[in-house]
């Protein structure tokens, strides 16, 4: 069974940094492109950024130039760098392949950015 383990999450102060880990098992996440979503409360799961298996990243514009998304396909794990964190950034945070299936959504990682 596939599985995603999403961690890293946390309580910041707005302009904060934080680094999100995602490993999978039972997948080889090489093979495919992989993505961070986010769900915010009261809101649908946004995609956050993707990156293909060659490492082409692309990002959502409410994120460009503050979040990194990387691999590292020898550890089968894909992470999230967070800089200038804002209010609007709170959300639980989820990795999944890209385009995403329903199967494979883990419990995701709550990120929280608060004064």
């Amino acid at each position: 069974q596939v599985q995603f383990v999403e961690s890293g999450g946390g309580s910041v102060q707005p302009g904060g940094s934080l680094r999100l880990s995602c490993a999978a098992s039972a997948i080889s996440s090489r093979m495919y492109a992989m993505a961070w979503y986010r769900q915010a409360p009261g809101k649908q799961r946004e995609l956050v950024a993707g990156i293909t298996s060659g490492g082409s990243a692309n990002y959502a514009d409410s994120v460009k130039g503050r979040f990194t998304i990387s691999r590292d396909n020898a550890k089968n794990t894909v992470y999230l760098q967070m800089n200038s964190l804002k209010s609007e950034d709170t959300a639980v945070y989820y990795c999944n392949i890209l385009p995403p299936r329903q199967p494979m959504w883990g419990q995701g990682t709550q990120v929280t950015v608060s004064s």
